[in-house]
């Protein structure tokens, strides 16, 4: 066996031994996605919040969230939402202008392409609270001592 290959097989076990590894980047739901829209005519901003699943006006633009994640506070903050941006014209049928994951740090990587307006993701609000995981009871060992008993109980 090379030394190359000893040396991944090693971090492949140290891997294996700590539990499950989880993604980088936003994991946490919540049911709100704020965002901030710019009118450049005007240079107006709105802070827009959008209920996941929900649907808001700006402009001639409506604007779906579709989910907001947030990163666990463990990891640099970092907010993202799936957004599907329409532009409604008056006479003429609604037009797909952004459909996608925006991020609030990188604005530009993902960013809707509109003459008039200027939409981003700000943060989220309102995180979905996970299942509480019930704690998994302690068996008396050399290491953990016994509980004491119990208050007595009362004969009725």
């Amino acid at each position: 066996m090379s030394r190359g290959t000893a040396v991944a097989a090693g971090l492949a076990g140290l891997v294996s031994l700590s539990g499950p590894v989880l993604a980088d980047g936003p994991v946490l739901p919540n049911r709100l996605a704020v965002l901030r829209g710019l009118d450049k005519i005007t240079a107006r901003t709105t802070v827009l919040q959008i209920a996941v699943g929900g649907e808001a006006a700006f402009g001639t633009l409506r604007i779906t969230a579709k989910a907001c994640l947030e990163t666990p506070p463990t990891e640099p903050p970092e907010s993202a939402a799936f957004l599907e941006i329409k532009v409604v014209d008056p006479g003429h049928p609604p037009e797909a202008a952004f459909s996608g994951w925006m991020f609030a740090s990188s604005p530009s990587l993902a960013a809707l392409e509109h003459p008039v307006y200027d939409v981003w993701v700000i943060d989220c609000a309102e995180p979905l609270e996970p299942e509480p995981l019930a704690p998994e009871p302690l068996a008396p060992g050399p290491d953990v001592p016994e509980p004491p008993p119990g208050p007595p109980q009362a004969n009725g």
